[in-house]
């Protein structure tokens, strides 16, 4: 019998065969398609804005693990598209927020909603299987932020 650790690092393996499929890389293609961003980079900043307290410039690089001039092309294009407004720190007015708009909400939801549709795999599964593992995963994803 395989240890727990065995059996967690192999179903890890088939969601990251998922993750990395073509099927899923597409995914995040057509979601920027939907909402005129030109790739997933710009797509993975949209998410990870906060609506209630902006991040700053370096923050949102930080969070990227990217560099601030990269930041820099991906806040531009997100502006580009009515996205997201750089907006003056109240405490520091050397730093620029980047604040949600409503049309940004919508388009992240958009997106969201695109990439939520479940890959062909899924089809593998009975009602049960799939109402199983849905309970399963939301125990492994609680300690995850909500994709809003």
């Amino acid at each position: 019998m395989a240890s727990k650790d065995a059996e967690a690092r192999e179903a890890w393996a088939c969601i990251l065969r998922m993750f990395l499929s073509p099927e899923t890389h597409d995914s995040f293609h057509t979601a920027c398609a939907e909402i005129g961003l030109p790739h997933p980079g710009s797509l993975k900043a949209l998410l990870q804005l906060d609506a209630i307290d902006p991040p700053s410039m370096r923050e949102m690089a930080e969070g990227l693990h990217c560099d601030a001039s990269y930041i820099t092309g991906l806040v531009d294009a997100l502006e580009d598209q009515g996205y997201v407004e750089r907006r003056v720190s109240p405490i520091d007015r050397r730093v620029k927020l980047v604040q949600l708009t409503d049309t940004g909400l919508a388009a992240r939801a958009r997106a969201v909603e695109v990439m939520g549709q479940p890959p062909k795999g899924f089809e593998a599964l009975s009602a049960t299987d799939t109402r199983n593992l849905a309970k399963l995963l939301a125990k492994v994803a609680d300690d995850y932020p909500e994709l809003t």
